[in-house]
């Protein structure tokens, strides 16, 4: 029902995930992070949102993306229904598929990287969101917003799209957690017109004023 891609970026040291779907509400039920274990995205037929942030405490208790993965994924007498994708603080990713998720549906490891759907037109739908992100230029929700645009224009969620969410964490800045969760018509041009207005203007002024996680004290000026 959903595609998603959770990266690192080597040069700020963020971490961050893009996830848009044909339901509604894809930010909440999918995206996890957490600057001491990585990121997450948990979804699939019958999407669980505890393998979301197990797998997180699996790997801030020191576990590789794929050895969380396995953890937590292998227990779910109904895994089968379900998709996760993780990324560790090294870059590393992992992905786990049940089968009874609805082809077409799989996952695409990449350096610093992974993307994973179901539900898709097509298993290229992956391919292009990697591409299209490592293609991409600028800031990071703008790449990661470019990869969205280029999975939807290689077919994306059979159904079309209703929603899209994007996750960027960095411990000098605030969490930047932008959700639509629901545009009848464009749900990633909704999210990139949100993500500018956040990242720019008043918004983004005060934003850089709040506490993070390397300055915990920080307050306004």
């Amino acid at each position: 029902m959903t595609f998603s891609i959770l990266v690192k970026d080597p040069e700020t040291g963020a971490i961050a995930g893009a996830a848009a779907t044909g339901s509604l509400c894809v930010g909440g039920w999918v995206l996890r992070g957490d600057l001491r274990a990585g990121m997450s995205a948990s979804q699939g037929a019958s999407p669980s949102t505890f393998w979301g942030e197990d797998v997180l405490a699996a790997m801030r208790g020191g576990q590789g993306a794929a050895e969380a993965v396995a953890a937590v994924t292998t227990p779910d007498r109904k895994r089968a229904d379900r998709q996760l994708s993780a990324l560790d603080l090294s870059g590393q990713g992992a992905a786990f598929t049940g089968e009874g998720n609805t082809d077409a549906k799989g996952a695409v490891r990449f350096e610093n990287g992974v993307v994973a759907g179901n539900l898709l037109s097509d298993l290229k739908v992956l391919e292009a969101i990697r591409d299209g992100y490592l293609a991409a230029s600028g800031p990071l929700g703008t790449r990661l917003i470019t990869a969205l645009r280029a999975g939807a224009a290689a077919g994306g969620d059979s159904r079309g799209l209703l929603s899209a969410a994007l996750l960027i964490l960095h411990e000098d800045r605030a969490p930047l957690t932008l959700r639509v969760d629901y545009h009848e018509s464009d749900p990633i041009g909704a999210l990139a017109t949100l993500c500018g207005k956040a990242t720019s203007g008043d918004y983004a002024f005060w934003a850089r004023q709040v506490p993070s996680l390397s300055d915990p004290m920080r307050g306004l000026d």
